[in-house]
């Protein structure tokens, strides 16, 4: 399939998934608009790219839905000035969507041959922004905090204090929290050392594995 195809997918998407719901932030449609998903994917899932729901990236992994993307992305609320953290790397695709919207993204993958693959088609794509590092992803990346928004792609029994400590004066995490088979998306914000939650809706995610996390 040629480039115009999946744009035409894209788009779509764009239109039936995320306009129709409540995606509103103008700088993630664009990311949305723009960012190649079928990249981010096996050959053999690219005709399933743009479709409404997660698909399988190896290592027992996903790539989120991409309603659920955006919406977490939108809900760290980012000026396009900020340095974020990533827990969770993945295929990539959050990164290369928090890379169009934010300054800096470090994102944090504890499957080396994952994080290999990512970083590969993010430097195929350009995103210079985006550092890959291989780490347990429940401890966060202290050297490099403050951060103004974390976003959390796996499920955590609790939210791990490494996280909130690592979050910057008025910063926001984004993070699935509850069972291994059903969460509930929360968002923490900080002020001074006070933080305050809301839950936004139930997801299904993946489990986050290490330390803070679940055990393997």
């Amino acid at each position: 399939m040629d480039e115009s195809y999946y744009t035409t997918l894209r788009q779509q998407m764009v239109k039936s998934q995320l306009l129709s719901r409540d995606i509103k932030d103008q700088a993630v449609l664009e990311a949305m608009n723009s960012v190649p998903r079928h990249l981010f994917v096996d050959p053999e899932f690219r005709d399933m790219a743009y479709s409404d729901g997660p698909l399988p990236i190896g290592s027992g992994q996903t790539i989120s839905q991409p309603y659920i993307v955006a919406l977490m992305t939108q809900l760290l609320e980012l000026q396009g000035h900020e340095t974020v953290l990533e827990i969770g790397t993945g295929s990539g695709y959050q990164a290369a969507i928090l890379a169009q919207v934010a300054e800096q993204v470090h994102s944090v993958e504890r499957h080396a041959d994952l994080a290999r693959r990512a970083e590969q088609v993010l430097a195929d794509l350009d995103y210079s922004n985006v550092q890959v590092h291989v780490a347990d992803g429940t401890l966060g990346l202290p050297e490099l905090s403050p951060y103004v928004g974390i976003i959390v792609t796996a499920a955590a029994p609790h939210v791990p204090q490494a996280l909130l400590d690592q979050l910057a004066e008025g910063g926001k995490l984004v993070i699935p929290v509850g069972g291994r088979f059903g969460q509930y998306l929360e968002t923490w914000s900080r002020s001074a050392d006070e933080f305050t939650s809301q839950g936004i809706v139930p997801v299904a995610f993946v489990p986050l594995v290490g330390k803070e996390g679940w055990k393997d």
